[in-house]
């Protein structure tokens, strides 16, 4: 286990200008259940322990459930959810992996058959964003609350 290293509030006016752009995308219209997947999916793909901690419960309390909660991780494979979250999610990976997989074309055809363009450019944003506060996360080591399970 490492220590943190900083907190981005350290730098106020950076925490709120991307506060501010959280704030947006809370009220963007785009479903809550789906903003919660499309930040845990990130948050996988990235290995941040705090912000899949922070979204999986975050997700419970929208009340998302577990086997769900579990299967982000295999999306491909299941069968659990909608036409809509899976091209979201198709999206997460491309924008998230961008560096190896681009953004093709046939995902963004899935995209658009599902969202309207604003809702493509909000959720284009939310996965920017969740890609940063990943970065954030990761580089100043932030540390998740640990329940640490007693041995059997």
């Amino acid at each position: 286990m490492h220590t943190q290293r900083l907190d981005l509030q350290i730098v106020p006016d950076a925490y709120k200008a991307l506060a501010g752009v959280e704030r947006y995308l809370a009220q963007c219209g785009l479903e809550k259940s789906l903003v919660e997947l499309v930040k845990l999916r990130a948050s996988v793909i990235n290995g941040c322990a705090y912000c899949v901690d922070m979204h999986t419960r975050d997700a419970r309390k929208r009340g998302e459930t577990e086997q769900r909660l579990y299967l982000v991780s295999a999306w491909q494979e299941s069968s659990a959810f909608t036409p809509r979250e899976r091209a979201a999610l198709a999206w997460t990976d491309c924008l998230t992996r961008i560096a190896t997989e681009g953004a093709p074309d046939a995902t963004y055809d899935a995209l658009r058959a599902q969202f309207s363009e604003a809702e493509i450019a909000n959720l284009t944003t939310l996965i920017g964003m969740i890609n940063l506060w990943n970065r954030v996360a990761i580089g100043f080591r932030l540390q998740h609350p640990v329940a640490v399970r007693a041995a059997a």
